[in-house]
């Protein structure tokens, strides 16, 4: 039985979870329609067809068939919940693009500040990186448009383009005082997910900043690296900020450090193809066959990584994917979870072909733990809670979780939502908007004080305060766990 579904995993497609143009998603993607439609509520649809047709013939002006009924699909799946959604051509193209971690544009990572748009770093030997661009260059027009006013995703969309196309940036460059244009020609960029350094001698810091097709290769690559300056005394994992990515990956993580075999994530939904049980074995990680990066490594590191003293990082923003990885090591007690509450991202959506260029990604199941726990608008509780900084998590309030989202599912051990919304939970959302506006305002003061300055040390550095404890552990000594973390309440449903 096992064979027979592993084949049709693969005869599907493959299956991702995570966060492509930072919306969250764990997706399977289907390469075949479903067999046979359910029953249709015919009245309705004349209903449909006839609001269509008086649009169509009444409307004040013209208008277009096709872009109707694209909203029309677009509406009835947005209303489902955050993470349905409609693709048309173009943003089919842009969550293929996410998920292969290919993509045409300049090759810069990059981040909002006063309103422009502030590189983070130039991805290497990327366009960008050829012409010179640096951390903290801040770019002040695309071509033509201002960036001022602009939402980050279309600054985004306004650098990629076709491959051999050319776009002007002018750059404002803070510690020379001085602006000036760059032009640069577009080309494939390969994003780098995973970044590793050896911290100090016996200890390593090895980053995962999003699950991509490239991901468990670079992994597999970066950590044979590693341990050819000698055997680690212990691994910091770091998986802060990460959205998620592609569920194979996670999987195959997670297997580098476990035992064969063992379970790693379940899905549950309604369709059979749904349910479904994750191990760490390579037939459920390996997509397209071919070499195993995982063996490799195991075999190149004499089996050392299931055995390493290890630190896992997260915070809110570790979501998806990420969860998955720190609930299968949590779950098998493989490592110490530091850090502070995940997003809670635990639901599975289905990606189907609709034509030959758009699709329909639809909420089909929620994942579990190995050991059987949703973390569907709970996310990971770490085993340790560590702010993000000596003066505490100054800024956490600002990041957006699961359960702040518009209609996200229960977890599944809840009674069903209710449309009315409980005292407690009243009380609970005027907290964190509370919480919200506090944060807000301590950020502009700090940027007031600090203009330019990172008011978060960067993941890695020497005055990453959570890698410091976590080092800390690895060594056995002592940890300044947070005096004010918590584990989130769950959320109660009213009937």
């Amino acid at each position: 039985m096992g064979k027979q579904v592993n084949q049709k995993l693969k005869i599907v497609g493959w299956v991702a979870a995570g966060a492509v143009a930072g919306a969250l998603t764990t997706v399977q993607l289907q390469a075949v329609a479903r067999g046979s439609l359910a029953p249709l509520p015919l009245e309705e649809l004349q209903q449909l067809a006839a609001v269509f047709g008086m649009v169509k013939t009444d409307y004040v002006e013209p208008v277009d068939e096709k872009k109707l009924i694209s909203e029309a699909i677009s509406g009835m799946v947005s209303s489902l919940d955050p993470h349905s959604q409609y693709f048309d051509k173009k943003s089919f193209k842009e969550f293929r693009e996410g998920t292969s971690g290919r993509f045409v544009g300049v090759g810069i990572e990059i981040t909002m500040e006063d309103g422009v748009v502030k590189v983070v770093s130039p991805i290497e030997d990327s366009p960008a990186f050829r012409a010179g661009l640096k951390s903290g260059d801040l770019i002040t027009k695309i071509d033509d448009t201002a960036v001022k006013g602009l939402s980050i995703n279309d600054a985004v969309k306004l650098m990629r383009g076709e491959p051999r196309t050319k776009v002007l940036l002018t750059i404002f460059r803070k510690d020379e005082n001085r602006s000036f244009p760059v032009t640069i020609t577009r080309e494939e960029i390969k994003t780098q997910s995973v970044k590793s350094k050896l911290v100090e001698p016996g200890y390593a810091w090895v980053r995962v900043s999003q699950f991509q097709d490239r991901t468990v290769d670079d992994f597999a690559r970066k950590v044979e690296e590693l341990y050819k300056a000698g055997p680690l005394k212990g691994l910091v994992l770091d998986l802060r900020n990460d959205p998620g990515g592609l569920l194979d990956a996670a999987v195959a993580l997670s297997a580098a450090f476990l035992p064969e075999n063992v379970t790693v994530v379940s899905t549950n939904g309604q369709l059979a193809d749904s349910k479904f049980t994750y191990t760490a074995n390579p037939q459920h990680y390996l997509r397209r066959g071919g070499p195993d990066p995982i063996a490799r490594l195991t075999k190149a590191t004499n089996g050392a990584l299931k055995t390493v003293p290890l630190v896992v990082l997260v915070n809110e923003g570790s979501a998806s994917a990420s969860e998955i990885v720190a609930g299968a090591l949590q779950d098998h007690k493989r490592g110490t979870i530091l850090g502070s509450q995940t997003f809670g991202k635990g639901s599975v959506q289905t990606v189907r072909p609709l034509g030959p260029d758009t699709g329909l990604k639809l909420t089909t199941a929620r994942y579990y733990t190995p050991a059987g726990k949703s973390i569907q608008a709970k996310g990971i509780v770490p085993d340790v809670m560590v702010d993000e900084t000596p003066e505490g998590n100054l800024f956490a309030a600002l990041r957006t979780r699961e359960a702040d989202l518009t209609k996200h599912l229960t977890n599944g051990e809840e009674a069903k939502a209710g449309e009315r919304m409980t005292d407690a939970q009243r009380a609970a959302e005027q907290q964190r908007d509370q919480e919200r506006e506090e944060a807000r305002k301590r950020l502009e003061e700090e940027s007031k004080k600090n203009p330019g300055q990172r008011l978060v040390p960067e993941f890695g550095s020497d005055k990453d305060f959570q890698l410091q404890q976590a080092l800390n552990k690895l060594k056995g000594r002592p940890v300044l766990v947070s005096k004010t973390l918590t584990e989130r309440p769950e959320e109660k449903k009213e009937n």
